[in-house]
């Protein structure tokens, strides 16, 4: 048997003892569905700091995890706040296993925080573990990592705003970057959400300008990339153990799903902040296999899959230059999970009825592909649930 058969077989075995234990972990897995927590309430923090996000609990989100987790059969759900009243809760109500719905409460690596607790704990989760979650949450790291292994992301460089101002006509490290690049560029903060202040601007007289607004918003550094004047698209990449219409499948590759492009109007060269313009079904298209971008965003989203070694879910965002050449933008490590109410979608869940499923099937994916990587991999960490199986 080569190598990669023998995996494959490590993995059916696994796969076939989860599907016999399902209905035991339904019943007894108490599920902890943690969101982000409030820093001014009373013993959340020791002393109060800033978080370089916008505020925001994802408790609603929570929620509809917790609610998808019920009407999949879960009998012990419950929603915790991300804060440092976590470790006593989590002990006191007895959790198994947690799902990180949180980026953090406050400080510059907020989202490494609660893996980086849960760790310490002993407390398996789906998400993603610290290093990991940094490395996908900062711009300009994951964009450095996909240099490395040769993934196509734009030119870019990154500002401190330390340093003072950019001035980009004499700046060794921009001209060596960008060269005689004439285009537009993208400003954004290396670390945020919703594109909340990322500019399109579209010369370099523009630069200095926007990059000290940026920073003076984010008090941290900056991004600089070319701008890439093609479509613009968005994959989600999860684990190859697959739910579909309550029936867990094992399938050869990654699940790459929810293959869109974010369509954007005219004098719109970037997409607009979903908390300014909410993300609904007429600002995408979902792409089908004979699309001509279709398989390359696929492979493009099992590479990151692969090269990064991914056990949690991940949506990607993906532009293309005006001659089709396809380029990572970035990665988002906690992509929104809200339940598709009919109106307001999540980029994440618009294709789930292509696939066959529903949001508990995606859910129960997620939970239950993770849960086999434990059993393969770190089985000491859940020796409490591999007694149910």
């Amino acid at each position: 048997m080569n190598q990669q058969a023998d995996v494959q077989a490590r993995r059916r075995v696994d796969f076939d003892r989860l599907c016999a234990g399902l209905d035991r972990i339904r019943e007894r897995v108490h599920v902890g569905v943690i969101y982000n927590g409030d820093r001014t309430q009373p013993g959340a923090v020791i002393h109060e700091g800033r978080n370089l996000r916008s505020e925001k609990s994802y408790k609603y989100v929570a929620e509809d995890i917790a609610a998808g987790l019920r009407q999949a059969g879960f009998r012990r759900v419950s929603l915790l706040p991300d804060d440092l009243t976590l470790p006593g809760r989590l002990r006191e109500e007895e959790i198994d296993l947690a799902w990180l719905n949180t980026a953090g409460v406050q400080g510059y690596d907020a989202i490494a925080h609660t893996p980086s607790m849960l760790e310490l704990s002993g407390v398996p989760y789906i998400g993603h573990r610290p290093l990991l979650s940094l490395t996908l949450d900062s711009k300009h790291v994951f964009k450095r990592e996909c240099q490395a292994v040769g993934l196509p992301t734009p030119p870019f460089m990154v500002w401190d705003g330390v340093r003072g101002r950019l001035e980009p006509e004499t700046d060794p490290r921009f001209q060596a970057i960008f060269g005689g690049h004439q285009g537009a560029y993208v400003v954004k903060p290396v670390v945020g959400r919703a594109s909340q202040n990322v500019f399109f601007v579209p010369d370099r007289a523009g630069l200095s300008e926007i990059v000290d607004r940026v920073y003076a918003e984010s008090l941290d550094q900056v991004q600089i990339e070319t701008f890439m004047g093609g479509p613009e698209y968005c994959v989600a990449i999860s684990g190859p153990l697959v739910v579909r219409d309550g029936a867990p499948s094992l399938l050869k590759a990654p699940f790459a799903f929810s293959v869109l492009e974010r369509l954007v109007d005219d004098g719109e060269p970037i997409f607009t902040s979903m908390d300014i313009r909410p993300i609904t079904a007429d600002r995408v298209r979902l792409l089908t296999a004979d699309d001509p971008a279709h398989a390359g965003l696929v492979d493009l989203a099992r590479r990151v899959h692969d090269d990064f070694q991914l056990r949690a879910l991940v949506r990607l965002d993906i532009r293309a230059d005006t001659d089709g050449r396809l380029s990572i933008l970035e990665a988002n490590p906690k992509p929104d999970l809200k339940r598709p109410d009919g109106e307001k979608i999540s980029l994440v869940c618009a294709g789930l009825e292509a696939e066959g499923m529903c949001y508990e099937d995606l859910l129960l994916s997620l939970l239950l592909d993770r849960l086999g990587h434990y059993l393969r991999h770190r089985p000491t960490v859940v020796q409490h649930i591999a007694a149910l199986l």
